[in-house]
């Protein structure tokens, strides 16, 4: 097993968090930076609106999909080598998307990205954690890293806004590849990590991909075509019969890819099962909002992305400020409870939004006090996934709270588009186009403020009372 010579010890860990950052918000940035520029991109590869919706799931299909893997390969291979390559695959698909001139090669490219996303994500978490030692430096420097997490999406909305009104949608692409190159230039200020002997178990990577792939793309398709479609039903059969595979294939494996140490603990359990609520609710929330302010109240793309600014506020002042704050104060389960509590609350407040309504009113307000709630969620949630694991479990942990939030974004939109277009389907006939369609908006929302809910009760129940020692 690798361990840490004098030589390894990070000089500069101030350079070095920057570095893991601006990764993680780069890697959680492309999951949204398509959304504001989809009508463009949709007309400018002639696709239709029921294949646009995969140019979002492709990215997170791949990237919730391969993170247990990524998170393993880095343990086994050495997380700052798995770093690097990752940047590059992800590079190279950015490249690629932007000279697109079709939706197929478009969705090619953003399953790709998601793969260099897997490799990337769950080895940062891990490079973290080997500069930080545990204790109140390594929660500022994960509050840093959950702010990314929670500020990423935010970010992609305002930039993707901005480069489709002035550039073209191309450049939601190409810009990727400068900063990537920037962060690989860094990656020199960056220990090696630790590494550990051991195989790589292919047939759990393969099944537990397998599996969430066809879970999720069974919710997605139930959202437009019923519970009773024989796709429906044969792809969530699949992930049924996948997950039980998975799961017999780390039994008997000698190096299991989510070895039983790491998920059995129930605080460590409990911290990803509220990072994929919170993913839920936040990726369609931001679905709604877009939908909203470009097809109710007509927004061009650059104000759609500058009215996320209040989001992008709130998530900053959430998980970079008051949510350390509170974690050095009180315990894990408090800080989850405050944030999911306020968060949902905003659901409801956003519920209240009408066709032609004074922005000031809701739409900016409610963003900035569910940033906020949403920030502090991402910081408790963060640190709760990786606290006490040990370090040649922490690309495993790594990635499976990686993965948490990236598959319950696709599992959560898919469910609360559904409820949104039954919801417009089914007002009065005469009801005005605008108000049908901002009436299902809001019931997206309010189901949204549902996960949130689910989240308090889970903290309550499964996380301790008191925080273990580090």
């Amino acid at each position: 097993m690798y361990t840490q010579t004098e030589k390894d010890v990070v000089r500069s860990p101030g350079v070095a968090l920057t570095v893991i950052a601006a990764a993680q918000l780069l890697m959680v940035m492309d999951g949204t930076i398509v959304t504001v520029g989809l009508p463009v991109i949709g007309r400018g590869l002639g696709m239709a609106d029921a294949d646009l919706g995969w140019v979002l799931t492709a990215y997170a299909l791949a990237f919730g999909g391969l993170l247990l893997a990524g998170g393993r390969a880095g343990d086994l291979f050495g997380r700052r080598r798995l770093f690097r390559v990752g940047l590059v695959v992800f590079s190279a698909a950015s490249l690629l998307g932007g000279l697109a001139t079709d939706g197929g090669v478009l969705i090619a490219a953003r399953v790709l990205q998601g793969v260099g996303a897997a490799i990337v994500a769950p080895a940062a978490l891990s490079l973290l954690a080997d500069t930080f030692p545990a204790g109140p430096r390594r929660n500022r420097a994960l509050g840093v890293y959950g702010a990314m997490g929670g500020l990423g999406s935010v970010v992609g909305l305002l930039l993707g806004g901005a480069l489709t009104e002035w550039f073209g949608w191309q450049w939601i692409m190409f810009v990727n590849i400068p900063i990537a190159l920037a962060i690989l230039a860094g990656t020199g200020f960056l220990s090696p990590g630790t590494r550990e002997r051991g195989g790589i178990d292919l047939p759990g990577a393969i099944t537990v991909t397998l599996a969430l792939g066809s879970l999720v793309y069974a919710v997605n398709r139930a959202g437009s075509h019923g519970l009773g479609d024989g796709t429906v039903m044969g792809f969530g059969a699949a992930a049924v019969v996948l997950s039980g595979a998975f799961w017999a294939i780390q039994r008997a494996s000698r190096s299991p890819m989510l070895p039983a140490r790491v998920l059995w603990d129930r605080a460590r359990s409990g911290a990803n099962l509220l990072m994929l609520l919170m993913g839920a609710g936040q990726l369609a929330t931001f679905y709604f909002l877009t939908l909203y302010m470009q097809s109710v109240e007509r927004f061009t793309p650059i104000v759609t992305g500058l009215a996320y600014l209040p989001f992008a506020i709130g998530i900053g002042i959430g998980s970079g400020v008051l949510g350390p704050r509170l974690q050095s104060r009180t315990s894990t389960r408090n800080v989850m409870v405050i944030g999911m509590a306020t968060a949902a609350a905003c659901m409801g407040w956003f519920s209240l939004l009408t066709p032609g309504q004074n922005p000031l009113l809701v739409l900016l307000p409610a963003q900035l006090v569910a940033g906020v709630g949403l920030g502090i969620g991402f910081v408790a949630a963060t640190i709760g996934g990786v606290r006490g694991v040990e370090p040649r479990d922490s690309g495993v942990a790594s990635g499976l709270i990686n993965t948490s939030q990236q598959v319950g974004g696709a599992l959560g939109l898919a469910v609360l588009a559904g409820i949104a277009v039954s919801t417009t389907a089914a007002q009065p006939p005469g009801t005005a186009p605008a108000t049908a369609l901002t009436e299902g908006y809001a019931a997206g929302m309010l189901g949204a403020g549902g996960f949130y809910l689910v989240a308090v009760l889970a903290a309550a129940v499964l996380l301790p009372r008191r925080d273990a020692n580090p």
